[in-house]
């Protein structure tokens, strides 16, 4: 592969479904469940994913992660991150943390024909045993349509990756 080519959405998820080095979780709330959906997509993705988890419902959201005023907010996707990068670690670290650096990957979006909005965010290893590093993006959706907005979100990794 030519070293300065520009990998489209579907490549990059794929490059990273075929690496076997790294090995995670998708957590989406609301509108952004199309980044793990691009994983599954292009096959592979048992070399990558561990778990994808969804939660529309709030009294279902608030069991998980823990209740909160906003759902769109930093808040949650911090406690979206802690609980299931902590659950990553606790389930496979034993077995695989020699060998894999573990990532989450979360979002929680309101998608909206006016300007929706989210927060996203990783947390992930450099390496496997590595402390983790983080990212984390408030996102205006500027598209009039929901499924544009979703559209833009599932290539959301690729841009964190780049």
């Amino acid at each position: 592969m030519e070293e300065n080519k520009k990998l489209t959405t579907q490549e990059k998820a794929l490059q990273i479904n075929l690496s076997r080095a790294i090995y995670g979780s998708f957590a989406e709330v609301g509108g952004g469940q199309e980044t793990a959906a691009n994983f599954f997509k292009v096959g592979g993705a048992s070399g990558t994913i561990a778990k994808t988890m969804s939660a529309y419902d709030m009294k279902f959201s608030d069991a998980i992660y823990g209740p909160t005023e906003r759902y769109v907010s930093r808040r949650r996707l911090r406690a979206m991150l802690d609980y299931e990068y902590g659950l990553l670690l606790e389930r496979l670290n034993p077995k695989r943390g020699g060998k894999t650096a573990f990532f989450v990957f979360a979002n929680t979006v309101a998608t909206r024909r006016e300007e929706g909005h989210g927060w996203m965010g990783i947390r992930f290893q450099t390496e496997p045993g590595a402390p983790p590093s983080e990212i984390l993006i408030h996102v205006r959706m500027l598209d009039k349509e929901n499924v544009r907005q979703q559209e833009a979100l599932g290539i959301s990794l690729r841009l964190l990756s780049n």
